[in-house]
């Protein structure tokens, strides 16, 4: 049998063909066979619930690429289009009932939904064919319930013994790490089990399980910093909303036309320079609206942003007019002299020439800035409510024996250190504006470690630890992790310094849903600081729904 094992990930349905970013069981089936060394996902695809797109894509992998084992998820319930059987089994050269069989028994033990489904599995040529349901607690519970055999079954399939596979069975797990509650120091790893992954491949692996959130409606208001738009904001109202003057001075009505035939254009002016009677006073504030009508040889006294009255066609600003004459006890104007002549449309802004009424004002997949700007066109609109996407809360969880709060106040004893990891990355966090959750400090045990660890996941979207991630008898992390909370590992060790333990995982939703997402960081101030920024940061922006969520490169030579 090859040492490593090829494989092909199928999902086979109509939405995830029409929508890839649906597809949620293809890539948890690839998470779940990335996490086992002896298996790679060397091709993968997504076709509808259609007989021929099945037959023809299984058919290449096993005719053409020869891969040791496909796997499809999705089209074997009782559904109308459900016919991912009906499109396997004439495939088949042999069944394999017995796999079936010990799928169907396991799955039934948790939900009796699950003699709803019509799997089936066999062989094709040298390939083996399992077919999945289409979610992926039930894809995690099927291939965990074959997990034990298919290399074993692989290995036969292919005309093996299978005696290596016995003695590899017989000869217990492969070690993923210390036994968080019983390894001794001799007996510890004294080199890491996890492969250095190339720093391109490990960004790509965190990203590819980054999920951005679900959308939510939001208030107007101060809560929408940072947050990402969900859908494309039109005014409901126009801006301004009705017509207004641009300053203080005097409404004036439009009289004559005049020709400037030196630039070819046709400018309509007001009522020339001379003395006029103000009729009426606009200021700004609020009103029914004004029946105060202009008429030719009349003016009204106007406050910036009052409305102008019916008929005027321009504003005079007070500094070009005399008062003539004031009421006897002199609180109003009864006749002012105009002193320069406007044309029609001056100092006036008209309904609707900032914003005018379903008008895009702000795009889906924009940002809003704690500038103030987008939050000030939206006030202005009449819009109340927006859909955003959810803001991530990230989680610092700093671990160790010798780690005390750098704030305690107590002088450091022997082999203490303060705690300077915690208010570094909150205070990145906090500047890329997403909100954090400070766990605290976790000591060296495994019961306090994992406590600590949970306790974090119920409260965040993203676990960021700090130390405890390396090859000392005190490093638990990783263990805890796959032993105590069924995490996989995607990675446990970078292509760079610092920052080589650097460990990525992702951890079962207890109350179902998109997995959460865990990081590792190393104790060292320098490694945290700089894998946060590589790896955390772009990740919560993705989370966020940030359409550029990665940062800048640039090419540069060093000399």
């Amino acid at each position: 049998m090859a040492a490593s094992l090829r494989v092909g990930v199928l999902t086979i349905s109509d939405t995830g063909f029409a929508d890839p970013a649906s597809d949620t069981s293809g890539p948890s089936l690839c998470r779940l066979l990335e996490a086992q060394p002896r298996y790679t996902v060397q091709t993968r695809a997504c076709v509808p619930d259609d007989l021929k797109a099945i037959q023809k894509t299984i058919t290449a992998w096993c005719d053409d690429l020869d891969l040791h084992l496909v796997l499809s998820t999705g089209g074997t319930g009782f559904g109308v289009r459900d016919c991912t059987p009906e499109a396997v089994l004439p495939l088949l050269e042999r069944q394999t009932p017995g796999i079936s069989h010990l799928i169907f028994a396991k799955s039934v033990e948790i939900t009796p939904f699950a003699a709803l489904s019509r799997a089936v599995s066999g062989i094709r040529g040298q390939t083996l064919v399992i077919t999945f349901p289409g979610s992926p607690k039930a894809v995690k519970e099927n291939f965990e319930a074959i997990a034990k055999i298919l290399p074993h079954a692989i290995d036969l399939a292919r005309g093996g013994t299978g005696k290596k596979v016995h003695e590899q069975m017989q000869g217990g797990p492969r070690p993923s790490g210390l036994t968080a509650d019983s390894a001794k120091v001799s007996k510890r790893l004294r080199k890491s089990p996890y492969p250095l992954t190339p720093m391109d491949k490990a960004m790509a692996t965190v990203m590819d399980r980054v999920t951005p959130l679900p959308s939510v409606e939001k208030p107007v208001n101060e809560s929408l910093i940072g947050a990402v738009l969900d859908e494309d904001v039109v005014a409901v109202e126009a801006v301004p909303g009705y017509r207004a003057s641009i300053l203080d001075g005097y409404a004036v009505i439009g009289k004559f036309l005049l020709v400037h035939l030196a630039v070819n254009h046709n400018h309509t002016y007001t009522d020339g320079p001379g003395q006029y009677p103000v009729t009426a006073v606009s200021i700004a504030t609020a009103s029914e609206g004004s029946a105060v009508k202009l008429l030719p040889g009349q003016i009204a006294r106007i406050t910036t942003g009052g409305a102008l009255p019916e008929g005027a066609t321009a504003v005079v600003m007070v500094e070009d007019t005399q008062l003539i004459k004031s009421s006897e006890d002199g609180t109003h104007e009864e006749i002012v002299e105009i002193l320069a002549r406007v044309r029609n449309g001056e100092a006036i802004r008209e309904t609707g020439s900032d914003i005018q009424v379903g008008q895009t004002v702000l795009r889906k997949g924009q940002v809003v800035s704690a500038v103030g700007g987008e939050i000030g066109v939206l006030a202005s609109i009449g819009v109340q409510r927006v859909r955003v996407r959810q803001h991530p809360t990230v989680g610092f969880l700093s671990t160790g024996n010798e780690v005390v709060n750098h704030d305690n106040g107590m002088p450091l004893k022997m082999g203490q250190i303060r705690d300077s990891n915690r208010p570094t990355l909150i205070a990145a966090t906090k500047a890329a504006g997403f909100d954090y959750v400070d766990l605290g400090i976790a000591l060296d045990s495994p019961e306090d470690l994992e406590a600590a660890v949970r306790g974090g996941l119920e409260k965040c979207d993203i676990l960021v630890t700090t130390g405890g991630v390396s090859m000392g008898e005190m490093d638990l992390l990783k263990p805890i992790l796959e032993q105590k909370l069924g995490a996989t590992i995607h990675f446990g060790r970078i292509m760079m310094k610092p920052g080589k333990p650097t460990t990525f995982a992702t951890v079962p939703n207890p109350k179902g849903g998109q997995d959460k997402l865990m990081f590792g960081l190393p104790g060292n101030p320098v490694s945290a600081s700089v894998t946060f920024h590589l790896f955390v940061l772009p990740a919560l922006r993705k989370l966020a729904g940030h359409e550029k969520y990665m940062w800048p490169s640039i090419q540069a030579e060093v000399r």
